[in-house]
Parts: C-alpha cells; sequence; structure tokens
C-alpha cells in the first residue's frame, strides 16, 4: 500500500500523522519531455556502507556512535527551551521513524531511490551542470538589469496535428530580462532556457522573479483577487553551518521584516509557510517579531525529519547543535475581503505532523508547495 501511494504521487502516508516523500517523483509530475535525475539529487547519504547496515531503532542510533562521553556542559536560558521544545516533538519524530522502520516494503524501495527511473517516456534526463552560475554574484553588478534569458519554444508545445501527436519540431527563440522580471513558462510543455552558456529547464505552468529584496515588492499583485493562497518562505538565516561551508551568503534576521508578506496574500487570505533553524533566539523572533510584521497568526509546527539510504536518522536525534530535523511554521495570514469566510482556515491545521525524506544538495528542501496546496499534509487520508 505505502509503495503503491509512493509510485503514483511522491507521498507515501506511514500513519496518521507522519508521510514519507520522494522529491525526486514529486518534481518529475512537473516535467513532460526531462526529468530529474535520482542520482543527481541524492548526492549524499547513499553510501555503498550506510546503505549495507540494517536500520536500528531511533532510540538505539546513538549507541556506538561516540566512545568518549563529552562534558556534560549546563544550559543557558534560551538553550533549555530549545531543549522542552526538543522534547515536546520527540515522540512524534521517534514514532513517524518507527513507523518507516516497520514499512518493509517502504525500505526497500528507498534503498533503491537513487537509481530509480522515472516512467517519463522518452525523457532527458537533468544532470547537474560541472561549473555552477552563482545568481548572487551575478545579480549584484550593475549590468545585471541588462542581461537577457533566451526561452527556446519548441513548435510542437502549441501545434498539434489533429490526431494530437506534434508537428515537426522548430525551436522558436525569445529573449527577456532575466532579473527583476517575471519569467514565466505558461505552457503545457517544459521549455528550455539559457543563459551565459548554462541551460536550464522551465516546468510547464511555472514562473520565476530573480532580484533582490530592495526590488520584491514588484512582486505585489495589483489586484488583491490575483494573489497568492500559499506562500512558503525559506530564508536565508544566519547560522554557522552556511558560514563555515560558505555554501551561500546570509541575511541578519532584521531584513526580512521588510518583506511584503501581507500584501502579497490573495484577497480571501494564504497560509504562510516558513522554514526555520532550530536556534531559540530565531524562533523567538519569529514568534514574537516577524509574524506580527507580516501580519501572520501562527497555526501549526510541521517537522522534516532526515534519513539515510537504508531508513537510520542522518544524526543523532538528542544531538543538540546539529538535529537531524528542520522545522516548518505554519500560519494564517487574513486576507481583506471580510465577506470571503476566510478560506483559508476552513480546514484547521493539525500540528506536529511529521514528512521523512532523503536529504538533497546542502541546504535544498523538499518540494512540499502542491501538498500544502491541496490539503495532503492537512488532513487525515483513509
Amino acid at each position: 500500500m505505502e509503495e503503491n501511494q509512493l509510485m503514483e504521487s511522491g507521498v507515501s502516508q506511514l500513519n496518521s500523522n507522519a508521510f514519507f516523500i520522494d522529491p525526486v517523483r514529486i518534481l518529475n509530475r512537473s516535467y513532460t519531455r526531462f526529468r530529474v535525475s535520482p542520482s543527481t539529487y541524492y548526492s549524499r547519504f547513499f553510501d555503498s556502507l550506510n546503505s549495507a547496515q540494517s536500520p536500528k531503532a531511533s532510540e538505539d542510533f546513538r549507541k556506538g556512535k561516540r566512545k568518549r562521553k563529552k562534558k556534560i556542559q549546563s544550559l543557558n536560558e534560551r538553550e533549555q527551551i530549545a531543549d522542552r521544545r526538543h522534547q515536546e516533538v520527540k515522540p512524534f519524530l521517534l514514532k513517524a521513524h518507527e513507523a518507516l522502520l516497520e514499512a518493509t516494503d517502504l525500505l526497500k524501495v528507498l534503498r533503491n531511490l537513487r537509481n530509480d527511473g522515472c516512467a517519463v517516456g522518452e525523457c532527458k534526463e537533468l544532470s547537474k551542470e560541472t561549473s555552477e552560475l552563482s545568481f548572487m554574484e551575478l545579480g549584484g553588478v550593475w549590468q545585471a538589469p541588462l542581461y537577457e534569458i533566451v526561452l527556446n519554444y519548441q513548435q510542437d508545445d502549441k501545434t498539434l496535428q489533429n490526431g494530437g501527436s506534434p508537428l515537426a519540431q522548430s525551436i522558436e527563440q525569445r529573449e527577456t530580462p532575466v532579473f527583476n522580471n517575471l519569467v514565466a513558462n505558461e505552457g503545457s510543455y517544459d521549455i528550455e532556457a539559457e543563459l551565459f552558456n548554462h541551460k536550464y529547464i522551465i516546468p510547464k505552468r511555472s514562473c520565476f522573479y530573480m532580484s533582490d529584496m530592495q526590488q520584491i515588492d514588484s512582486l505585489i499583485p495589483a489586484g488583491s483577487d490575483c494573489g497568492f493562497n500559499l506562500i512558503v518562505i525559506d530564508p536565508p538565516w544566519e547560522n554557522g553551518s552556511a558560514r563555515q561551508k560558505v555554501r551561500y551568503p546570509t541575511l541578519p534576521s532584521r531584513y526580512f521584516l521588510s518583506l511584503p508578506v501581507k500584501q502579497l496574500c490573495h484577497t480571501a487570505g494564504a497560509l504562510v509557510a516558513l522554514w526555520v533553524t532550530n536556534r531559540e533566539k530565531l524562533r523567538d523572533f519569529v514568534e514574537n517579531d516577524l509574524f506580527p510584521k507580516w501580519g501572520v497568526t501562527y497555526a501549526a509546527s510541521f517537522y522534516w525529519l532526515k534519513v539515510k539510504a537504508n531508513g537510520m536518522l542522518t544524526g543523532e536525534l538528542d544531538l543538540f547543535h546539529h538535529r537531524p530535523y528542520e522545522c516548518l511554521l505554519l500560519g494564517y495570514c487574513d486576507g481583506k475581503d471580510t465577506h470571503s469566510g476566510n478560506l483559508t482556515r476552513s480546514n484547521p491545521i493539525p500540528d506536529n505532523r511529521v514528512f521523512i525524506s532523503v536529504p538533497g544538495d546542502y541546504s535544498r528542501k523538499p518540494p512540499i508547495g502542491e501538498l500544502l496546496s491541496c490539503n495532503f499534509f492537512l488532513i487525515h487520508m483513509d
């Protein structure tokens, strides 16, 4: 049952409160001619040693990991609050992990995720480029507003024969500004794009807006009925790991106070999902400063539990500074239409939902936008 669910949707329900998700399958539902490569997405936690080991129960995971006990240090006030949060959610995480370990058929699929093909027909594989293009650096130069991206439309994206088969392929190219401009693919097929000799794929019916925070107001819709009913935000929070690994530039928390979340919402309101780290200082900032500034009312917390290819956690559950889970805070942003009945609140959100997956590249979050928008996580499935 769990295996069939995973194959069809990329999501498998483990119990009433926990789910396993395969980001690759979820992403590939958005592509037509192309597909995300599992071997590229799952670039970590698939070494042969870990795959050969047998999974153990969560509470036994830390045994044998450290031969020498570290000197126990007293926690300061913030750390004590963070530890209490952890102890409150720990039973939900353990129960979710145990449900995964009991799903033997699903564990077999899990071990083969990296080598698993996707039934997308004769599709090209989306592979990671040998040289990455840093958009942060690219957007920081004065020429940024002058840069253009080339969109390559195939004629069969638009024109079909009466029988439904595509006509002879020909390429139609369009050039459009890439910065401070909404680049959209409104069609039903993927399109290829080129920028500085790098190739990208824009999925069907998708768009992106590349800019800096000073220009974010350009995303505010002209009419509130054209706003967003789901907003997922993953800010580049300041944290020691990102700084040490120099993976991406970060910003102080106060910078995110200026995000116009209220103005981006649909007139009927919106569900706002915010990724946060496990730092108590940050949680305090979100609850007491950021959400009130955005006009967001806290509703629930979801947790992303990270596992390896054999089902074991990626780290010790009780390790204070490197816990194998991240938190997604959910809240409501009421719309301006007082007669709408606050449509976003029609289904109360259950608290402490847990979704499990094998992580992709560093700091890459699993794609949960569609799942949240269709209430996959928000209602019980029979």
